[in-house]
């Protein structure tokens, strides 16, 4: 079929995709008014070439924020000892997290069940993002039994991810004993730490790790964008 008879959102597809393939386009795409003038049609030729282009898996279309390039989704292979920042090392991929916040708390009876601490023990509660390559694909809370872990949150800015900073701590074989992953809507404010609608589910990914003699030592939650991250279960890793 030649191009003289396909129709106009076909054409202006066709064009996106090979920008795309050459990565004359990347990110967010120009909205859709400026595309409309750059092929000289409407809004709603536009519109739907941007649709073909998502059935494609070529974009994404968030609803509020635009039309993005989608990206090669990142492996976390999930096994006995593989970690986040193990998947992206494999991948050459660079990763770190960002404090947002540490405190003491008082456990509620979940946390202490599954630390296996007495109730109403303390822990240290870290609130964190998630980076890869500078973009934001997790927000994650960690809870540690205390007194073990007292100035462990130093521990984690001077190694930038978790697994480094056990290491720095003195625990040199974790391996993970549980892990439980839902699809949840997230929070408002994660929705926006994590740039993206309110009504986008994320993978709420529930981790529980244990030292050399079997004592559980971290209890994580991390709510992963799963428009950025696969998980693979590998139990050989």
């Amino acid at each position: 079929m030649s191009d003289k008879i396909l129709p106009k959102w076909q054409l202006i597809a066709n064009t996106l995709a090979q920008d795309i393939h050459q990565k004359q386009l990347q990110g967010q795409l120009p909205i859709e008014p400026l595309l409309a003038e750059r092929f000289a049609v409407n809004r709603h030729t536009v519109r739907r070439a941007l649709q073909a282009l998502e059935a494609q898996g070529l974009v994404r279309i968030e609803q509020g924020r635009g039309t993005f390039v989608q990206e090669d989704l990142i492996d976390y292979r999930m096994g006995k000892k593989e970690r986040f920042s193990h998947s992206l090392a494999a991948q050459s991929l660079s990763g770190e997290s960002k404090i947002l916040s540490s405190k003491t708390i008082h456990a509620n009876d979940e946390i202490c069940n599954i630390l296996g601490i007495t109730k109403g023990s303390e822990v240290l509660q870290i609130d964190a993002l998630d980076f890869v390559e500078n973009q934001i694909v997790g927000v994650c809370t960690e809870y540690l039994p205390l007194p073990r872990f007292d100035g462990f949150t130093q521990r984690l800015v001077e190694q930038g991810v978790m697994s480094e900073a056990l290491r720095a701590a003195g625990i040199q074989s974790i391996t993970r004993k549980m892990s439980r992953i839902t699809a949840r809507i997230p929070r408002p404010e994660v929705a926006v730490q994590l740039g993206q609608p309110k009504s986008q589910p994320v993978l709420y990914v529930e981790s529980v790790y244990q030292d050399e003699q079997g004592q559980v030592i971290e209890y994580g939650i991390t709510r992963f964008a799963a428009n950025a991250i696969q998980l693979v279960i590998d139990p050989d890793c």
